[in-house]
């Protein structure tokens, strides 16, 4: 608790860009976020007041970092499960717990849990040796490996076309689980988020376009989208959440087949998907996460127009145009674009920042979103 405003300390484990924007939710409440960033130049370190230097790897860092905290929270799914169960053993609330958190942290694990629980799964297997994989295959090429840990934004997915390429990737020693290639039409996500108390709310599901294994584009609501569909795709969200005990946000996302809806990834935190809620949505997905965890009831979750795009702004090619009047001259062209950016150093590539726009046709609406992404990336 702080004893200057008698209101509630969070603690968020990791100081990028999704505490950065949680400790923006944060200031509406009252609170200052704190968070355990592992140093001063992290993207919610340059503007949180109460940071602490550290890293989610030493349990002596987490313990000291939790004291104080009404409840510890994390904008990744790195921390070592090991470590979370100890500090729920000494009293520390921390949302999601580590029953919980194991599901997004390992893929075997997940895909089981899931499977058990009925949920539309790929065909799939754990695999140790080339042989399984092919054996998995059965002449059928592509199919999909992946790390069963660690994997992100493309990483750690690999695209197996023969045994070569498969006896190859296993020889990295790399614990692996291989899936069918999903034929999908498009990818989805339903974003809930539930309270210690047990209250649900669900956002209306996305479209996600993804390029290089990155999401550059989300839709919101999902263009085309039946309502039986959506209803189908929230509810399954809801249901996980309540069975895998989930506290904060869960984002699942979702491959559409002729067939119906596939299970993808589960994430336990705020999300790539959800950023277009800071604008498009009546409570953003910052602010839910933070009632969840405090066990707040949820705020109301429907779009403030009738199509939302969010865009990623990546890194681009060094020199040019600097980002300062690359602003100036998108907010000249376009006042209604929203920009996001995260402080962070430009890379190639690299996630640093988001753009979102509103209005009432979503082809128009995705125009301008994309437009001014470029911009901010290339300055042309």
């Amino acid at each position: 608790m702080d004893t200057r405003t008698g209101l509630p300390v969070v603690g968020m484990v990791g100081g990028g860009q999704l505490a950065r924007m949680t400790h923006q939710a944060a200031i509406s409440l009252g609170q200052s976020l704190r968070v355990l960033s592992v140093t001063a130049d992290d993207s919610a370190a340059l503007v949180a007041a109460d940071v602490r230097i550290g890293t989610h790897t030493d349990l002596a860092a987490l313990r000291e970092f939790a004291k104080g905290c009404e409840a510890v929270t994390f904008d990744h799914e790195h921390v070592p499960n090991e470590y979370i169960a100890a500090l729920e053993a000494e009293g520390v609330k921390v949302f999601p717990g580590a029953a919980a958190l194991v599901f997004a942290q390992d893929k075997g694990l997940m895909r089981e849990r899931l499977a058990a629980l009925g949920a539309p799964v790929p065909r799939w297997r754990r695999i140790s040796t080339a042989g399984d994989i092919e054996s998995f295959a059965g002449g059928s090429w592509p199919v999909v490996a992946k790390a069963t840990r660690g994997g992100y934004d493309g990483k750690g997915v690999w695209m197996l076309s023969s045994a070569p390429e498969a006896a190859e990737l296993v020889a990295t020693g790399t614990p692996l689980i291989v899936e069918e290639r999903v034929p999908l039409r498009r990818e989805l996500a339903a974003l809930v988020a539930r309270s210690p108390f047990g209250q649900v709310a669900a956002y209306p599901v996305v479209e996600t376009v993804q390029r290089d294994g990155i999401c550059v584009e989300v839709l919101a609501p999902a263009p085309g989208l039946s309502e039986t569909r959506a209803i189908e795709a929230q509810q399954l969200a809801i249901d996980l959440a309540n069975a895998l005990g989930v506290v904060g946000l869960l984002a699942v996302e979702l491959f559409e087949t002729a067939d119906g809806i596939v299970v993808n990834e589960l994430a336990m935190r705020p999300h790539n998907s959800g950023h277009w809620t800071i604008e498009g949505a009546r409570t953003s997905q910052f602010e839910q996460h933070l009632r969840a965890v405090l066990d707040y009831p949820m705020g109301a979750t429907s779009l403030t127009a009738p199509a939302v795009v969010m865009a990623n702004v990546l890194g681009g090619p060094p020199g040019g145009m600097s980002i300062d009047e690359r602003l100036h001259h998108l907010f000249a062209a376009d006042p209604g674009a929203r920009v996001h950016l995260y402080g962070k150093q430009v890379r190639p590539g690299r996630k640093i920042g988001h753009v979102t726009v509103l209005g009432d046709d979503m082809a128009s609406v995705r125009s301008r979103a994309g437009r001014a992404a470029k911009w901010l990336q290339e300055g042309e």
